[in-house]
């Protein structure tokens, strides 16, 4: 097989890897440049590759909750109080990250050279979620489809106050240093906001939304000069492969919260971490 196939193939499986890895609380960017460390894949277009390919895993969620988006946008126009205030808290939540990330970008980004900052955003947020899931307000009803707690305050989107909003906004900045995840931050905080465990999970994926978008459109600016003609079929394959695994992801997930805690990706980051400590001990 020629150098140029084992390309493809390795776009392919970072593709699938970046779908699945998204927009569950496991931190897909540290598993995107630790697997691209680990296959060698070509680093010069490597930050325009992931940019690219981030893109496809908005498109999924977009798509798969378009008829809710179409909803909200009409709902605003329309003078619908329960959108309008959807919306606000989408906003809300929306500018922490926006302003303290174009103030940190410059320093947040060095920290993406040292993967022990990794290591300790992996297991520090593993133990961080087995905590919040240990509390007796979650751990009481196990895995009902009801477990909340008896504080929580909002069982749907539209319950969600403006408090709730701007604590899960300030969560998501912990998500500028990598290794966090975003929507690790944002549904662990949402949850000590007294946000339902998948009512916190499907606003996560709607804030996803803006703030992957804004990311995007920042990265692509800064480095679309990086791109490389060679390299446009490793994109598409790329973008592809995050585009449907997202899309099998997002819909997987929701019935998993439904019925079941995020304890299996709390145990699965520390053992990565341990896993990616050990790898910098041997290599």
């Amino acid at each position: 097989m020629t150098d140029y196939y084992w390309y493809l193939l390795k776009a392919l499986l970072l593709g699938l890897i970046e779908g699945f890895t998204e927009f569950i609380p496991v931190s897909s960017t540290a598993h995107l440049l630790l697997l691209a460390e680990w296959i060698s894949f070509p680093s010069d277009d490597n930050k325009v590759f992931e940019v690219v390919i981030q893109f496809g895993s908005i498109l999924a969620v977009i798509w798969l909750f378009r008829a809710r988006i179409i909803q909200l946008i009409t709902g605003v126009f329309t003078g619908d109080r329960s959108e309008i205030m959807f919306m606000r808290n989408l906003i809300l939540a929306f500018l922490p990250a926006a302003v303290i990330g174009a103030l940190t970008i410059k320093y947040i980004k060095m920290l993406f050279h040292n993967p022990l900052v990794f290591v300790f955003t992996l297991v520090l947020g593993g133990l961080i979620m087995l905590w919040v899931e240990r509390k007796p307000a979650y751990a009481k009803h196990g895995s009902n489809e009801t477990a909340v707690s008896e504080k929580a305050t909002a069982y749907t989107m539209e319950d969600i106050s403006w408090k709730q909003a701007l604590v899960v906004g300030f969560s998501q900045c912990l998500a500028m240093v990598p290794g966090t995840s975003r929507s690790g931050a944002t549904i662990v905080g949402g949850m000590l906001a007294g946000i339902q465990r998948k009512t916190a999970t499907e606003f996560s994926f709607f804030l996803a939304m803006p703030t992957m978008l804004a990311a995007t459109v920042y990265d692509l600016y800064k480095n679309g000069a990086a791109l490389n003609p060679d390299q446009t079929w490793g994109i598409v394959v790329g973008f592809i492969a995050a585009f449907f695994s997202a899309l099998f992801l997002v819909k997987a997930v929701l019935r998993f919260v439904s019925k079941r805690t995020y304890r299996p990706f709390a145990w699965y980051r520390i053992a990565l971490g341990a896993v990616v400590l050990a790898w910098l001990y041997l290599r």
